[in-house]
C-alpha cells in the first residue's frame, strides 16, 4: 500500500461531544468527519439514575457516552471520507483534562457497576469539575509549608479541576467509594484503554495533571499527611506504565472493530490532551509558538528548550508536548461558555427579534454590533473569572465581574467586554511567561472562536503579538491523526509527521498599534481588578461559600 493510499483516523473528545476525522498520511488531507453529541451533555445538576441532586461546582459524565462516539462517530467520518476501511492503518485520540474515571481493575467504570450508579462520586468527573478547591487548597498550602521541589514546576499552584485534588475529595466524601476503585484512570487513557484492551498511562496528563515530576509523584508521607490513610493513593489507585506520545499503546481488539468499523490490529496511539495535540496540528513545535485552543475554556501551549518556574502555569513537562522539548501550560477556565452565559441569559427580547430580522445569531448580532465601537466607547472593564481563574492565580472560588454600567450600558457593549476580559485574562498569561524567561513570539488560534474575527483581532490589539489561525476545523482531531500516523509507523516522530500533515496560515491578524495603546489603558485598570480581587480581597470567595450555605438549606 502507498503513502498516498494510507489513513488515520483522529478522534477528539470535548466537553459536549466526540468528534473523528478521517486524514490522509501523506499530506493530512482532512477526508471526512462524523459528530456525536453526549446523550449526558455535562451533569451539573442532578444524577440521571436517580435525579439526585449534585451540590455546586460538581461537573459529572458518563462513560458510555464516550464509547458511543466509537460507534457512530468514527464510522460516519469513514463513510464521508468515501474510503475502504482497510486502507486506515491507526486511531487516535484526544480528551478533555483533567477528565477522571474512577474504575475496577478490568476498567469497569464505577457508576456501571451494580449498585453504584446513585453514588455521585462513582461517576466521570470532568475537566470543570471545580467542587474540590478545599482539597487543592490544602494541598497548597502543606506543599508550601513542606517545600516539596514539585510545586513551582505547577507555577506554584496545584488545580482543584487535577488528579490528586478530585481523588482527594473521593476519599473524604464517599471512602467505601474510593476503596472500591482499583484505578484512579484519565478519561484519555481510559478510552484508549477501551480500544486495544491494554491500560497505558500517557506522559502528558500524568505530568501536567497528575504531578508526575522526574519520574516521582508526590510522596507517601506528604499524601498521608493530608489525610490518614491517603498516603497509598498512588502505589494502590495512580500509578502505572507511562507510555510516550506518539508511541502505540496497542493495537485495535476485535470488539473494538466491531464498534469502529476499522481493521482489527492496526495501531492504537497512547492517549493526549485536546489541547497538546493540537500543537503539531498547528506546526507549532518550535520555541515561542504559543497554541491557544479556544473553545468553552482556553488551554494555551508551547514548547521551550530551557526549564523555567512561571508563577500561575498549570505545568511544565519534559517532552509533555513534543519530544526533547520542554512543554509548558497555562489556561483560562472559561471564554466560551462566558460568551454563551451571556447571550443566554442577558440579552433583551428587542435584540433577539433585531438578530432574527437580520438573519443573524445573537452572537453574530453582538459581535456586528459590537465592531463598531471604538476602544474603550462602552465605558467598561471585565474579570473574565465566571469558571474561576486556572491561569496565573490557580482559583476556582473567583467569579466573574463588570465594572462601569450605567443605565446607557447595552448588551453589545457587555458582550464587548467580556471579549476583551478573556484577550487581557491571556495578556497576564503571555507576560507572565515572557518575564519568566520564556518568551511567546506568536500566538495560534485553535477552536470555533477563530472564526470570530472581531474577537481575534482584539487579542491581536491587546497582547500586541501576531495571530495565526490553525487551517483545520478539526485541529485537535487533526493533532490525534498525526499521532496515529507516527504510532502507525508512517513517520519516524511527530515534528515530522506535523511538517507534511501540519496546517496553518501565519499573521492572519496584525496588531495595530493605536488600538494596543488604547487598549493599554483598559489592561491597566483590568490589571487592578485582578489583583484586588484575585489576590487582596475574600469577598468572591465569600460569596461562593455564602451561595454553598444557601443551596444546602432548600
Amino acid at each position: 500500500m502507498s503513502p498516498a493510499e494510507q489513513f488515520v483516523v483522529g478522534v477528539d473528545f470535548g466537553t459536549l461531544s466526540g468528534r473523528a476525522v478521517v486524514v490522509r498520511v501523506s499530506d493530512g488531507a482532512e477526508l471526512g468527519a462524523g459528530v456525536h453529541e453526549y446523550a449526558h451533555a455535562v451533569i451539573d445538576d442532578q444524577l440521571p439514575a436517580t435525579g439526585k441532586r449534585l451540590p455546586p461546582e460538581w461537573a459529572l459524565q458518563v462513560p458510555d457516552d464516550y464509547r458511543e462516539v466509537l460507534r457512530t462517530a468514527v464510522p460516519e467520518a469513514v463513510a464521508a471520507a468515501g474510503i475502504d476501511p482497510a486502507q486506515v492503518i491507526g486511531i487516535a485520540t484526544d480528551f478533555t483534562a483533567c477528565t477522571m474515571v474512577p474504575c475496577l481493575a478490568d476498567g469497569t467504570p464505577l457508576n456501571e457497576v451494580d449498585g453504584l450508579a446513585d453514588r455521585p462520586h462513582s461517576y466521570i468527573k470532568l475537566w470543570k469539575h471545580h467542587a474540590a478547591q478545599p482539597q487543592a487548597d490544602r494541598i497548597n498550602e502543606l506543599a508550601r509549608e513542606r517545600g516539596e521541589s514539585w510545586l513551582p514546576r505547577y507555577g506554584g499552584l496545584i488545580s482543584s479541576e487535577w488528579e490528586f485534588a478530585k481523588a482527594l475529595q473521593l476519599f473524604e466524601e464517599d471512602r467505601e467509594l474510593y476503596d472500591r476503585m482499583e484505578r484512579w484512570v484519565e478519561a484519555a487513557d481510559w478510552i484508549v484503554w477501551q480500544l486495544c484492551g491494554r491500560y497505558v498511562r500517557n506522559a502528558c496528563t500524568a505530568g501536567y495533571k497528575g504531578i508526575l515530576q522526574d519520574g516521582h509523584y508526590p510522596s507517601a508521607d506528604f499524601l498521608e499527611g493530608l489525610a490518614p490513610g491517603f498516603g497509598t493513593f498512588v502505589a494502590d489507585k495512580l500509578e502505572h506504565p507511562i507510555g510516550q506520545l506518539g508511541s502505540a499503546a496497542g493495537t485495535l481488539t476485535a470488539e473494538a472493530s466491531e464498534w469502529t468499523g476499522l481493521p482489527a490490529g492496526i495501531a492504537v496511539a497512547v492517549g493526549n490532551v485536546d489541547a497538546h495535540v493540537t500543537a503539531p496540528a498547528a506546526q507549532a513545535v518550535e520555541a515561542g509558538q504559543m497554541v491557544a485552543i479556544m473553545g468553552t475554556s482556553t488551554c494555551h501551549v508551547m514548547s521551550a528548550d530551557a526549564l523555567r518556574e512561571v508563577p500561575g502555569m498549570c505545568g511544565v513537562v519534559d517532552g509533555g508536548i513534543i519530544a526533547g522539548s520542554w512543554g509548558y501550560e497555562a489556561g483560562q477556565s472559561g471564554v466560551g461558555d462566558i460568551f454563551g452565559w451571556f447571550v443566554d441569559n442577558a440579552v433583551p427580547p428587542s435584540h433577539h427579534e433585531a438578530a432574527a430580522a437580520a438573519g443573524e445569531s445573537l452572537h453574530e448580532h453582538l459581535t456586528r454590533l459590537a465592531a463598531g465601537q471604538a476602544v474603550g466607547e462602552h465605558g467598561l472593564v471585565a474579570l473574565d473569572w465566571h469558571s474561576g481563574n486556572r491561569s496565573v492565580l490557580v482559583d476556582h472560588e473567583l467569579s466573574g465581574l463588570i465594572v462601569g454600567e450605567t443605565l446607557a450600558t447595552r448588551p453589545e457593549d457587555c458582550y464587548r467586554a467580556l471579549l476583551e476580559a478573556t484577550a487581557f485574562g491571556t495578556r497576564v498569561i503571555t507576560e507572565t511567561f515572557g518575564d519568566s524567561g520564556v518568551p511567546v513570539k506568536e500566538l495560534i488560534i485553535a477552536g470555533g472562536l477563530a472564526k470570530n474575527a472581531l474577537l481575534m483581532q482584539i487579542y491581536a490589539d491587546v497582547t500586541r503579538l501576531p495571530l495565526s489561525i490553525i487551517d483545520s476545523e478539526q485541529g485537535p482531531a487533526l493533532g490525534s491523526a498525526i499521532h496515529a500516523a507516527v504510532a502507525a509507523g508512517a513517520y519516524p516522530d511527530v515534528p515530522a509527521a506535523a511538517k507534511n500533515m501540519g496546517k496553518v496560515r501565519r499573521g492572519v491578524h496584525l496588531p495595530d498599534e493605536e488600538r494596543a495603546k488604547a487598549y493599554d489603558q483598559l489592561f491597566d485598570l483590568y490589571l487592578e481588578l485582578h489583583d484586588y480581587f484575585g489576590r487582596d480581597s475574600k469577598l468572591m470567595r465569600k460569596l461562593k461559600s455564602i451561595r454553598r450555605s444557601a443551596l444546602e438549606t432548600r
